[in-house]
């Protein structure tokens, strides 16, 4: 008897555990499924609290095929000037510091000035972390200075962001002098 009911009670928490895990889930919908927002290009990783966790990124391209508004610019179209300087980040930070902004004001001037050129900004990282935590990092970057120009009146259908990481480093030293230069927002120009 004792047996029966321990076999009773086995099946019964057998079904209970293949019922509960068994039921199948929607996969969750990823931002690549939509169409990018025109002027910037848009990644689908997520995004870690530290450099030493690894980033998960998504399952392969969009389905969606993009507009001639929203399609990746050619990089090489694009050249760099003097008139717009580069803006530098804290490690593991994408806040635009005091300083920044100053340089940033003046970088907005010259485009609202300049309305027939369009804007690349290229977001970097420095050598620390994993490749893909600085990519999603130097988007981050070069989308919070996407941000600040735009709060600053030039047109957001003007600007496109890239992130390269760590993969374009200005200097290749070991130590905090060189990596707070690698650390930045480039910005690159073409006319439209």
């Amino acid at each position: 008897m004792l047996t029966r009911c321990s076999h009773l009670a086995f099946i019964s928490l057998l079904v209970a555990a293949v019922v509960l895990s068994g039921c199948a889930k929607r996969p969750a919908t990823t931002q690549a499924a939509a169409p990018a927002p025109t002027g910037a290009a848009t990644s689908t990783a997520s995004t870690p609290s530290s450099p030493s966790q690894p980033m998960q990124s998504s399952p392969g391209p969009s389905t969606t095929t993009p507009t001639p508004s929203t399609a990746r610019p050619v990089v090489q179209d694009f050249a760099a000037i003097a008139d717009l300087t580069d803006v530098f980040f804290d490690f593991d930070k994408y806040d635009i510091r005091p300083g920044d902004a100053k340089t940033l004001d003046a970088n907005a001037n010259w485009l609202k000035s300049n309305p027939n050129h369009l804007v690349l900004i290229e977001g970097h990282c420095d050598e620390r972390g994993t490749n893909e935590y600085n990519l999603a990092l130097g988007e981050r970057r070069a989308k919070s200075t996407m941000n600040y120009l735009v709060s600053q009146g030039v047109q957001a259908n003007r600007i496109t962001i890239i992130s390269y990481g760590e993969e374009r480093p200005q200097c290749t030293e070991h130590n905090e002098a060189c990596w707070s230069k690698n650390r930045r927002s480039h910005f690159l120009v073409k006319p439209r």
